[in-house]
């Protein structure tokens, strides 16, 4: 596919180039802000309603927000390009993906902990509705963002914005799993279905995080391997 979208890439003009190169930016943009909307509502929600997976998939949003800076900064400085030749990582890029790493390993450690200890006491959550809402509209933008930013990236030939919509791929995912864990717990008001849920959050987040440090340790922007 990457090879395809190479010959396509080669057709633009500079203008064509450079206005997807706008566009990729400006779904980077909305991703962050996104990212830092559905944060607070998961996590505030999650508390007050008890909810380990919508808690971790709030916090699991936060995250997900340093990763959109270092993709905003990438974009930025394809922008100042010539010709969007930027084939490294820089430090700036290289820092955010270890922050974020750092952030999805401590995460993926905290969830399962955090669900042990609400089977052990029996605490359950009040309620799942919220979960509900926020994993449906996650699917839904997550789904639109994610076929943008491939569009995207395979007219301009770009390994880092195709890479950048897998991962937005993996936040639908992950909203699938919100919704799953959610819909059971409504439907059977089963407490391990809630932990069940924030332990699959945890290993998304665990692949996430080694994916990250990969990425930060190879000095190539396609780092293949690292998934």
């Amino acid at each position: 596919m990457l090879e395809i979208a190479v010959a396509a890439r080669e057709k633009l003009t500079p203008a064509s180039e450079r206005r997807l190169l706008r566009v990729a930016l400006a779904l980077g943009v909305i991703t962050v802000v996104y990212n830092v909307l559905e944060g607070l509502i998961s996590a505030w929600f999650g508390y007050q309603d008890e909810t380990l997976a919508l808690f971790g998939f709030g916090v699991d949003s936060f995250v997900e927000v340093i990763s959109g800076l270092g993709v905003m900064h990438l974009l930025l400085r394809l922008l100042r390009m010539k010709h969007g030749s930027v084939s490294r990582h820089d430090r700036f890029e290289r820092q955010a993906l270890r922050v974020t790493g750092f952030s999805f390993i401590l995460l993926s450690a905290g969830l399962p902990a955090g669900a042990v200890i609400m089977l052990i006491s029996g605490r359950a959550p009040v309620t799942t509705v919220a979960g509900l809402i926020v994993s449906s509209v996650s699917i839904l933008t997550m789904w639109a963002l994610m076929s943008a930013k491939q569009r995207v990236g395979e007219r301009l030939g770009s390994a880092p914005i195709i890479a950048d919509a897998r991962c937005t791929r993996t936040c639908f995912y992950l909203s699938f799993i919100l919704l799953a864990s959610s819909i059971l717990y409504a439907l059977f008001r089963v407490p391990y279905v809630d932990a069940a849920g924030s332990i699959g959050i945890a290993w998304f987040a665990f692949r996430e995080g080694r994916e990250a440090f990969a990425k930060a340790r190879s000095e190539s922007l396609t780092c293949d391997g690292c998934c």
